[in-house]
């Protein structure tokens, strides 16, 4: 998984007029991270932490590739299994980001991430051309088909793998499960991947979220914060997990995904803002691929999405560059 590069700052004193209302704070881990939620409500009997878990529970079934008996496990060996509500959202969600993006975003491109030693399972030693040729023949997402609650592949060794998203939806799961308790203030937040609803009732002001600062002597530094509300951002970074070759070019855990080799590129960490955070998530995602320029002739034609990029210019100092009104505070 990538690294998370947001950071929630939540402090206070209690300042709401409401005094029926409550801030309840609840964390954990889950999804190989952390999560952390803050509502606030006026009913302190229900144990949401339980609801939460079995909600996790449910996602982790669907598309952990590190459960075994997960439906995503099951596709990936080419066993029988029809998907449930949770992997039909995302594997719809991902298909449409794919098309949008001309497979910037290619949930099938993992297999290439681990061979590059970039991912969870290990590199393939002695990685070379024809290994990699041989390898990306079951790279496409346009090779995988879901109908009927059953998935199709042409190529039988084609792998999905949904981490590059399945933080962000997790988000909206927990969000939705709020909404549907009639909490109108709350701030969900795993791994970094935000979705915030009203106001922070302690300050009695919107969320405030900040934005890590990729300058690595200044780990602890934010270079933007801003308020956030009834919306969703999702931020990707390319700055820590990276190699360098013998001409010092970087190259970040990017794999281009009609080649197969890790990409250059310059920017450093993308933040989106959309209606939910599985949205965020994907397309935070794609635009590691794409680079500045096509990031912002995207963006014209896409101008639900707001943006926040920080890349290193021709002098390797540090830019910033937002797009579609992207929040300045």
């Amino acid at each position: 998984m990538k690294r998370i590069l947001v950071y929630v700052l939540l402090a206070g004193l209690f300042l709401s007029c409401n005094e029926e209302l409550k801030t309840n704070r609840i964390s954990g881990s889950v999804f190989g991270t952390s999560y952390f939620v803050q509502y606030a409500s006026s009913n302190q009997d229900r144990d949401m932490e339980a609801e939460f878990d079995k909600l996790f529970y449910e996602i982790n079934a669907s598309m952990s590739t590190y459960q075994t008996n997960s439906v995503i496990s099951k596709i990936n060996r080419n066993e029988p299994v029809t998907v449930d509500a949770h992997f039909n959202t995302v594997f719809m969600a991902s298909k449409a980001i794919y098309e949008n993006t001309e497979a910037a975003f290619d949930p099938t491109i993992a297999v290439l991430v681990n061979a590059w030693d970039f991912g969870p399972e290990g590199k393939i030693a002695n990685l070379d051309s024809l290994k990699i040729d041989s390898l990306m023949l079951s790279v496409g997402f346009d090779k995988v088909n879901l109908i009927d609650e059953v998935v199709t592949k042409k190529n039988k060794d084609t792998r999905l793998d949904f981490n590059a998203i399945a933080k962000g939806y997790g988000v909206d799961v927990i969000a939705e499960f709020l909404n549907d308790q009639n909490i109108d203030n709350y701030l969900v937040e795993i791994g970094g991947e935000i979705r915030a609803k009203g106001i922070n009732i302690e300050k009695n002001k919107p969320w405030k979220v900040g934005i890590q600062n990729p300058d690595l002597t200044e780990i602890t530094a934010h270079s933007k914060a801003i308020s956030l509300s009834d919306e969703a951002m999702a931020t990707s970074g390319t700055y820590r997990k990276f190699k360098i070759d013998d001409n010092g070019n970087r190259y970040a855990h990017i794999i281009d995904t009609k080649t197969g080799y890790p990409s250059k590129t310059s920017l450093l960490s993308i933040s989106v803002i959309a209606d939910n955070c599985m949205i965020a998530d994907g397309y935070a995602t794609a635009f590691k691929t794409m680079g500045v320029e096509k990031v912002k002739l995207f963006l014209k034609q896409h101008p639900e999405l707001k943006v926040f990029l920080i890349f290193e210019n021709e002098t390797n100092a540090l830019e910033t560059l937002s797009l579609n009104g992207f929040p300045k505070d």
